[in-house]
């Protein structure tokens, strides 16, 4: 069974799963995710969820206000590889959206990459759809943006 729990930025469980992410990342975008690393940083205002199967983390993901009214940014949304395929990453993103509307947020927006079908997929079913993309991947290419009502 897979259980989520709300944790802080510097949950040590949401640290190491970012870590993984990072490394993902090497692998996907080896040639320019230098570019995107300083947009993958969040701060002490993130909203994390960490997912477990049993005691083991497993996936997590986190919202952070943007600074426009009502609305947050999901961000570093990830599923350990020999976990993937259960929902998990279903369960991650609608408990940030439940959390984001019970803190009074209507809308979330978010940036992917084209090399994560996966998650692009994942959103579209979800309810995402792609909007231009918003600073700072105005112009790049390999980002994807997408929003949602909430």
């Amino acid at each position: 069974m897979i259980l989520s729990e709300r944790r802080m930025f510097a949950d040590p469980d949401f640290r190491l799963l970012c870590r993984d992410l990072d490394r993902e990342f090497e692998i996907r975008y080896p040639d320019s995710r230098h570019n995107f690393e300083p947009y993958n940083k969040v701060g002490e205002s993130a909203q994390v969820i960490v997912a477990y199967s049993g005691i083991i983390p497993v996936g997590c993901g986190c919202f952070r206000p943007t600074g426009t009214e009502l609305e947050v940014e999901i961000k570093r949304m990830y599923v350990v590889p020999a976990y993937r395929g259960r929902g998990i990453s279903r369960i991650v993103l609608t408990d940030l959206e439940q959390w984001a509307r019970s803190e009074g947020y209507t809308n979330a927006k978010l940036e992917t990459g084209i090399r994560q079908p996966e998650a692009i997929g994942l959103y579209s079913r979800l309810g995402y759809t792609t909007i231009p993309n918003y600073p700072p991947y105005v112009g790049v290419a390999e980002s994807i943006c997408m929003a949602k009502a909430l």
